[in-house]
């Protein structure tokens, strides 16, 4: 049964407003969890660490967020979108405390985890609302919405939390997330209706967690999971962990021109969901955007790493390094790219229905983060062996089969 879009002004701007609230929550979730990106150096001399032990360490923010997809999309279904989006701020304010008054890393690591449960539904949580409340060919525009305003939070946590770090501490922009963060629980708690969950089951939580990972693992969504394990990822591992280190020490920027620098990258992050929402609704093809957008993302980070110093760009073109303007233009393109993922909610939810929307984005949700976290991972451990450019080869590599994946496990008709 498809859902019913708002039907009345007053009806659409009640649905505009509580999700604009919910949709801010997304915005403090991305804020947090690129702040480390502009401040992990910082964190890593504070805890006496090195940056790639710690970069590893807190992808348990990652790991976290991805483990509670299943369950919180579970309880979506179960309790409304109301009730578990505000317990869920309850938990981000508590964590983020705990990381501005973290003592050491495991007490800060464990924050993060804090932080990665607590946040874990923020996404999912007016995506729900919006497939329960209109039409499918209408869905792709507000989905598209909906990720541009949560990718705010990127902004925050670039240039104006970099001004804050520099000059108050990396605690600081913790503890500025958690008044942003009640903040926030108050504007949903006004503005989001009561209203009961409009397909509730009578079947076990348990139940419910498992037909998540059955969906996951059905065959019409094995392309949309191959691609979401590497989109989400690519895009929070150069912004929230290593875009900060490259500017800085490949490119010797300083920390307010580096975070000046993820900021414009940032911009595209927020302005592409939305254009990408509006060609779906008016052009269609989203199998063709998708793959060719991840493609093309994946050269643009494949030039970056080629444009180290002793690396083929520079002697190209005769320079000892590829300036840090090359890079901006590399990131902002891979930016507008990769952005394209918001159609993958789209696909989604044309292939499970507005009923089964909560499992069924739990289950998109789950791949976006664990793949996150996997590749954050992972990248550390490159990091150290073979220094930043490989990092950026190596994520290359992992959109570029991500691309390929989906379009061989996607049907032409999956539009």
């Amino acid at each position: 049964m498809a859902p019913a879009s708002p039907t009345s002004p007053s009806q659409t701007r009640t649905l505009f407003f509580a999700l604009l609230a919910l949709a801010c929550g997304h915005t403090l979730s991305t804020c947090l969890r690129t702040l480390p990106g502009i401040s992990l150096d910082l964190m890593a001399r504070d805890f006496s660490t090195a940056p790639q032990t710690l970069a590893s360490l807190i992808a348990v923010y990652h790991f976290s967020f991805a483990a509670l997809q299943i369950p919180v999309g579970a309880a979506i279904d179960r309790f409304g979108v109301r009730p578990v989006s505000l317990t869920l701020f309850f938990g981000t304010i508590v964590g983020s405390v705990a990381s501005g008054f973290a003592t050491g890393t495991a007490s800060f690591v464990f924050a993060q985890f804090l932080i990665g449960v607590s946040t874990s539904g923020m996404f999912m949580c007016p995506m729900t609302l919006a497939a329960k409340q209109v039409s499918p060919e209408r869905f792709g525009l507000w989905s598209g919405a909906v990720l541009s305003i949560g990718n705010t939070g990127m902004l925050l946590s670039s240039s104006p939390l970099a001004y804050v770090i520099e000059h108050y501490g990396w605690r600081a922009g913790f503890l500025i997330s958690a008044a942003i963060g009640a903040v926030i629980a108050v504007a949903v708690f006004a503005l989001v209706p009561k209203q009961p969950a409009e397909h509730k089951e009578q079947s076990s939580p348990l139940s419910q967690m498992a037909e998540v990972l059955r969906i996951g693992f059905s065959r019409p969504m094995r392309g949309i999971i191959a691609l979401a394990l590497v989109s989400l990822a690519s895009s929070l591992v150069l912004r929230g962990v290593w875009g900060g280190p490259w500017l800085m020490d490949v490119k010797g920027l300083t920390r307010i021109q580096a975070g000046n620098q993820l900021g414009i990258f940032t911009l595209s992050l927020i302005i592409a969901p939305l254009c990408s929402g509006i060609i779906d609704r008016r052009f269609g093809h989203r199998r063709m955007i998708l793959a060719g957008g991840h493609l093309l993302a994946a050269i643009c980070v494949a030039l970056m790493a080629l444009g180290a110093p002793d690396s083929v760009l520079p002697r190209l073109f005769h320079v000892e390094v590829m300036p840090p303007q090359f890079d901006l233009v590399m990131l902002v393109t891979m930016g507008f790219a990769v952005s394209t993922q918001s159609l993958l909610f789209g696909m989604t939810t044309q292939l499970m229905g507005a009923e089964m929307a909560g499992r069924a984005f739990a289950a998109t949700n789950l791949a976006l983060f664990l793949g996150t976290a996997l590749l954050q991972s992972a990248t550390g451990v490159v990091a150290a062996r073979y220094g930043l450019p490989a990092v950026m080869m190596f994520v290359a590599a992992a959109l570029a089969a991500g691309a390929l994946t989906f379009f061989v496990h996607t049907r032409p008709s999956q539009r």
